[in-house]
């Protein structure tokens, strides 16, 4: 019997792979598993590996196995039929010297692979969640995303410990999700503008919380805003404000994070863009339900209940898209655009605004125009100051190529963010004065609520000397 099995074993090729398969994956599967033991975090898509994917495969090495044995029995009695004796098992008499150094060979070389494949698999898998990989190798169409993400305050954060996260099921359903996108990609069937995912992210509790405590944000804090007029001088101006940040562990706080305090609950029910609401529901510690409500809306088709969290204030934690006056107007405290030329900011939002069917072409004619006007208007600085001429066009340029994306569809604006209200409605959505509860009572647009104004627009604010002393 053994005898019989063992020849139908090694005298097919189906059950030669099958063993083969049933080998390489379970040597990685040991390896990978010591691996995780010893404390090596891979990310998920090792987990992923080692605990899903290489069992899968270790099952169908074995399954091949025994279809192989039926396959070469069948072939043996049909052999037999028709009067020929199949072939005879292989004698290995380990006794020879060149048999045993054969074997021994070939185990060692076994041995070799199987690492091989194995530190393979792991960089592999490394490789596969860098950020380079998502955003270059297999997903370029996401250069505008990876281009706000490298500039924003989560660059050093890999793609996919917000978008997956920790444990094999937001993986496998990312990935179930992403096949369209693929499909998309190698057929050029993908939107323009790529739409914000709001609906796919992972909750924001298994993720931005995982290093964010909104309770422990607690107090207020200090915001200087730098701008520029677009007189010829370019006036500073600052506007100083406290903001009321909030959050207080276990008792309830004023501020922002009030949203989140223990015991509070909001939903609301919006448009699947989830820049309007329609509906707001608030449920404090007390268990008390207040509804409010915008009168005359009619939510679309499409609308839906969401309980509120991170995300829905900060949309744009890791990919922030500016407005141009915030390009400027940052390039100008930073250096980058010398303020002493005349009018550069209003000539610079000019030709930062303009349409341009290219980065290459937004380059040339960004700095095409800003000699030209200089040439025209002020000829003996465009002389003395070309070079600060030519530094604030790249300065400008760079703002542009950072945030519009022509090929794309990608302009100013296309991608709001809903931190505060000046790029967008952001906290406006729900607090307007528009949306009422039966009693009459509306979510309040009180600016003190959020913030105090302590200077506005002041070229030299006193808050800000009050402070130093």
């Amino acid at each position: 019997m053994w005898k019989s099995f063992f020849v139908a074993l090694t005298r097919n090729p189906i059950s030669l792979f099958g063993t083969a398969v049933v080998t390489a994956s379970g040597i990685l599967i040991v390896t990978l598993f010591a691996l995780d033991l010893m404390g090596m975090q891979g990310g998920p898509y090792l987990g992923i590996l080692a605990f899903l994917i290489l069992p899968a495969v270790f099952i169908l090495g074995l399954l091949l196995i025994p279809l192989g044995i039926a396959w070469q029995r069948r072939r043996d009695r049909r052999a037999a039929e028709r009067g020929e004796a199949p072939p005879v098992f292989p004698v290995l008499d380990f006794n020879e010297p060149r048999t045993r150094s054969r074997a021994i060979l070939f185990f060692a070389l076994t041995a070799i692979n199987a690492v091989i494949l194995a530190a393979a698999t792991y960089k592999g898998m490394e490789t596969m969640e860098s950020t380079e990989f998502c955003g270059k190798t297999c997903h370029s169409v996401m250069q505008p995303e990876e281009t706000a993400h490298q500039r924003g305050a989560h660059a050093s954060v890999a793609c996919v410990d917000c978008h997956i996260g920790p444990g094999a099921g937001w993986f496998v359903k990312s990935k179930l999700s992403g096949s369209w996108q693929v499909v998309s990609v190698a057929f050029n069937l993908y939107p323009r503008p790529i739409p914000a995912p709001v609906h796919n992210l992972r909750p924001a509790r298994e993720t931005c919380e995982q290093c964010h405590w909104p309770t422990k944000f607690v107090g207020d804090r200090l915001k200087v805003i730098d701008a520029f007029n677009d007189d010829e001088t370019n006036t500073p101006s600052k506007t100083v404000l406290l903001l009321r940040v909030g959050g207080r562990q276990g008792v309830t706080s004023h501020g922002i994070h009030w949203h989140v305090d223990p015991g509070v609950e909001i939903r609301y029910l919006s448009d699947p863009t989830r820049e309007t609401i329609y509906q707001v529901e608030m449920r404090t510690k007390d268990g008390k339900v207040t509804k409010f409500s915008t009168e005359g809306a009619k939510p679309p088709a499409g609308a839906a209940w969401r309980t509120m969290d991170c995300v829905d204030c900060h949309n744009r934690p890791a990919h922030t898209y500016r407005l141009p006056e915030q390009e400027v107007d940052d390039a100008i405290v930073a250096g980058r655009i010398d303020r002493s030329l005349p009018f550069v900011r209003r000539e610079g939002l000019r030709l930062m605004k303009a349409d341009y069917p290219s980065h290459e072409a937004a380059t040339r004619g960004i700095a095409e125009g800003l000699r030209a006007f200089y040439q025209k208007e002020y000829p003996q600085i465009a002389a003395q100051k070309a070079a600060a001429i030519d530094g604030a066009a790249e300065a400008i340029a760079a703002g542009y190529r950072a945030n519009v994306f022509p090929s794309m569809k990608v302009g100013w604006g296309s991608y709001p963010n809903h931190i505060g209200h000046e790029s967008s409605p952001g906290c406006f959505r729900c607090h307007d004065e528009e949306h009422k509860a039966p009693d009459g009572k509306t979510i309040p647009q009180d600016c003190a609520t959020c913030h105090s104004l302590l200077a506005m627009g002041e070229e030299d604010p006193e808050i800000l000397h009050s402070l130093e002393q």
